[in-house]
């Protein structure tokens, strides 16, 4: 059995079915782990969620914040955005099946046996493991219930942009939501700076990757989210996963318990501008 964590697919359809292939993945007895974004600005947002729910039993995948987006669109009536590339999906008459197991799907998985940790952005350095999932239980509840339409009108924007435990309603849950899934820069006090999008050396001053301030734990996390990183965080058992398919890089899989990266190449038609 091998389990592999596979980094933001966001419609890259070919590239994925590559990617299992060179796995030689097999359903029966290996499972992947999805980082998030598994649709939106790639071509084939449809076939991508077709394949992954074929693949269910042996499939754990986290939500990112391109997944939210397509779940506020769809069951929340949201806006699309300019960008989006997600009215294939919504069209078809299997929308809502795929959907719903979209919806059905966690902001953090925790493997205890490994100590491993994956979220779509990563994790502050002031969460332990327990607060982590107890937190991202709250917005995950929230999701799947009667009041997600309500979470999802108010989800977008970027304060509160600093943790406090008595923070309540929505403003608590935005902000946990953009702690697991937009999460770049922080400030020693785990305050959020979510306008810079690119490199390390974009930090503004006072702030660095939220994965260069130290942990207490010895957890392992795997986090998707970042394409402008390329994958390389310096930092030992922090394994970054989004490596830019849908921007023209590759799709890169790790096998979790032996470190090896397996990728493939973005084909030309992938290339998002």
């Amino acid at each position: 059995m091998s389990v592999y964590a596979i980094g933001d697919v966001q419609g890259c359809y070919d590239a994925l079915g590559r990617l299992l292939d060179k796995l030689n993945f097999d359903p029966a007895s290996d499972q992947i782990l999805f980082a998030g974004d598994l649709i939106n600005r790639g071509p084939e947002s449809l076939q991508t969620m077709r394949l992954i729910y074929s693949l269910r039993h042996s499939v754990m995948s986290v939500l990112g914040n391109h997944d939210l987006h397509a779940l506020a669109v769809y069951f929340g009536r949201q806006k699309s955005k300019k960008k989006d590339t997600l009215s294939d999906l919504y069209e078809a008459e299997d929308a809502e099946v795929l959907l719903e197991w979209l919806r059905e799907c966690p902001l953090a998985y925790y493997d205890q046996s490994r100590h491993l940790m994956m979220t779509h952005a990563g994790i502050p350095p002031q969460w332990n493991v327990d607060q982590t999932l107890r937190l991202a239980g709250e917005v995950e509840q929230v999701v799947r219930g009667s009041h997600a339409i309500d979470f999802f009108h108010a989800m977008y924007g970027n304060l509160p942009h600093c943790w406090d435990e008595s923070l309540l309603g929505m403003e608590r849950l935005r902000v946990i939501t953009n702690y697991l899934t937009r999460m770049r820069f922080l400030d020693a006090g785990g305050c959020l700076e979510l306008t810079h999008k690119q490199g390390l050396e974009t930090a503004p001053e006072g702030f660095r990757a939220w994965f260069m301030y130290p942990r207490e734990d010895k957890l392992t996390i795997l986090f998707g989210h970042w394409a402008a990183i390329q994958g390389k965080t310096g930092i030992e058992r922090c394994h970054a996963l989004d490596t830019g398919c849908v921007w023209g890089g590759v799709l890169r899989a790790m096998n979790v318990d032996t470190g090896e990266y397996i990728e493939v190449e973005s084909h030309a038609k992938e290339k998002v501008e």
